[in-house]
């Protein structure tokens, strides 16, 4: 595969942290428009009380208003286990096209049946406006965009690259904290080796842009790096880490992990482009399936 790589254009990135799930959201705007995307956005959730929020799409939405800016694409690199995704809610406020990559039908699939959904959860993606292929092209304004199929954190995985700049998903952290975690059902630890060489293929100075960060060792959050820094410096795969070394690492590495605290409502939730599922009398609920994770 060839991508339509374009290091000329230089996308002006905005990027919002979500203390409560350790998320960075980025609003990626044309330099030559007012157009932009939303990538990877987040929508509160108080677990125990069972009350959702939307504190932190409404910053998004502020900054947008402020700017003057059209959202043209409302993005998720992947079905998020760890964060509700926002996309309808701003969708409804701000317009845009919902896209996933098209293995959206494999989680939708996987998860339909451990949460027993029954015939009328769809499967086949059409809960978003598009599904991205690999190697699939996109707008935003005057700039164009364009997918990277990367699966082993899960099956659905895509880094989504605007000129100079990569939008990693879970694919990586910053090079002080690795990779993602592979023991999902349909993750890869093989897999995912073979997608960040895949990232890692991009132009050295191409900017990467992190899903997530924990600030290692107690430094500062951070989410920016480059693909020289990740090649040099990533503590699983920089340096020439084999692929065989990375698949021992992290396949022992998972076993010792917990799993993620919001996962149960994110997959329901995210599976469904970010819409509630409700009972049989249309009032939003969830489940839980017991020991079915």
């Amino acid at each position: 595969m060839t991508y339509p790589v374009d290091m000329s254009v230089k996308p002006d990135v905005s990027a919002h942290f979500d203390e409560a799930t350790n998320t960075i959201t980025y609003i990626v705007k044309d330099p030559n428009s007012t157009h932009c995307a939303i990538i990877d956005s987040v929508m509160d959730i108080d677990y125990a009380a069972g009350r959702i929020t939307y504190e932190a799409a409404d910053r998004l939405i502020a900054e947008i208003k402020d700017r003057g800016l059209t959202v043209d694409w409302i993005i998720e690199t992947h079905v998020h286990a760890d964060h509700l995704s926002a996309a309808p809610y701003l969708q409804d406020k701000l317009g845009g096209k919902i896209g996933v990559g098209e293995k959206i039908m494999v989680i939708q699939e996987t998860f339909g049946k451990v949460f027993n959904e029954g015939t009328e959860f769809q499967r086949d993606g059409s809960q978003f406006d598009a599904l991205f292929k690999d190697g699939d092209t996109y707008m935003i304004g005057e700039m164009q965009a364009f997918a990277m199929y990367t699966p082993g954190h899960t099956p659905a995985c895509m880094v989504h690259v605007v000129g100079d700049a990569a939008f990693a998903g879970d694919t990586l952290f910053m090079p002080d904290g690795g990779s993602a975690r592979c023991d999902f059902p349909g993750g890869d630890a093989g897999e995912l080796y073979d997608s960040i060489m895949k990232v890692l293929s991009l132009p050295d100075e191409t900017r990467l842009f992190m899903c997530h960060d924990y600030g290692p060792n107690g430094r500062a959050i951070q989410w920016e790096t480059t693909v020289a820094a990740q090649k040099a410096d990533n503590i699983h795969v920089g340096g020439g880490k084999s692929r065989a070394d990375f698949i021992k690492f992290r396949t022992e590495r998972d076993a010792q992990l917990s799993m993620p605290k919001l996962i149960i409502p994110s997959l329901q939730v995210n599976m469904r482009a970010g819409e509630v599922p409700t009972d049989s009398d249309g009032n939003p609920m969830l489940k839980v399936p017991v020991n079915g994770i």
